[in-house]
């Protein structure tokens, strides 16, 4: 399991086509990639199991907290990723709720886009 971050201050100005914004790039992929929103309302839960394939957890509303194979778990909030490689045994849980695109692909490498969070 992996940390990485994707707020404002890990990003990149962007003044093409007279564009004023900051990017604060993910992923790229060639092969199949699936993307989705998952919402985790009070007491939520993504049980306990194994990552079919590379998963990457971007955290954009709300806070929560993760594992892997030990029993200790992180918090997590709104900026923060989680990178967890195939076969990675994972749980997600939100006391107070949770909002997260989750990115699957077997090309997944995050440390190319972002940088790790200290």
């Amino acid at each position: 399991m992996e940390f990485y971050k994707i707020s404002k201050d890990s990003g990149k100005k962007i003044f093409h086509f007279n564009s004023n914004f900051i990017m604060s790039r993910v992923i790229q992929t060639d092969k199949t990639t699936n993307i989705g929103c998952m919402h985790l309302e009070e007491g939520g839960v993504i049980g306990y199991h194994q990552a079919v394939v590379p998963q990457l957890l971007l955290v954009i509303a709300g806070e929560g907290y993760v594992r892997n194979d030990k029993d200790e778990y992180f918090r997590v909030q709104s900026g923060d990723a989680v990178f967890w490689e195939k076969d990675e045994w994972y749980e997600t849980k939100s006391d107070k709720g949770l909002t997260a695109i989750v990115i699957e692909s077997v090309e997944l490498n995050p440390s190319l886009f972002m940088p790790l969070k200290k």
